[in-house]
């Protein structure tokens, strides 16, 4: 019999990779009418933040890896600079998760900002320093703001539909020891 936490465990794999799958099939349809639409905002690079920093068990490393290098392979970005970039900042947010579960909730935003501002800022520069050919940084800072300003709503999915809320004091000090 599979005890029940790590059956948990493997659902959420399960739904983020699920989730992963439907947010990349959607943004691969057809729906653009025009060139002048602002960008759609990256969910699976915020559905990551917002899990790693409620629940860093239900996000491995290895299938967020795997998500983003697909992404990339798909939107046709240069493979494996944006998902080292995600995976960078996943980390970075990973660190600070207990002392984040102590900030409000404005300045873990404001947190989640800086990283993704740092995330556009080093892929602008490694890919001028290759001469990779790139949108104006304009385009970068408007890209990130949108990605920034739907932060919220992919918490407020992740805790009210997906039920991934940060763990209690007692689960938090029972798995230190």
């Amino acid at each position: 019999m599979v005890d029940p936490l790590t059956l948990r465990r493997w659902m959420y794999w399960a739904a983020f990779a699920a989730i992963s799958a439907t947010i990349v099939f959607v943004q691969i349809l057809p729906f653009h009418i025009s060139a002048d639409t602002l960008p759609a905002p990256d969910f699976l690079v915020l559905l990551a933040f917002a899990w790693v920093l409620r629940r860093p068990d239900y996000v491995p490393v290895l299938l967020i890896g795997a998500v983003i290098l697909m992404a990339d392979i798909l939107f046709m970005r240069p493979p494996g600079l944006w998902t080292a970039l995600v995976l960078l900042g996943l980390e970075f947010l990973r660190v600070r998760r207990n002392v984040s579960l102590e900030l409000p909730f404005p300045v873990e935003w404001m947190l989640v900002t800086a990283v993704l501002f740092s995330m556009a800022l080093f892929n602008g520069a490694v890919q001028a320093l290759l001469m990779v050919p790139q949108p104006p940084f304009t385009d970068s800072l408007v890209h990130v703001f949108i990605t920034a300003a739907a932060y919220p709503v992919v918490v407020a999915f992740s805790a009210f539909v997906m039920g991934v809320r940060p763990s209690s004091p007692v689960d938090r000090e029972g798995s230190r020891a």
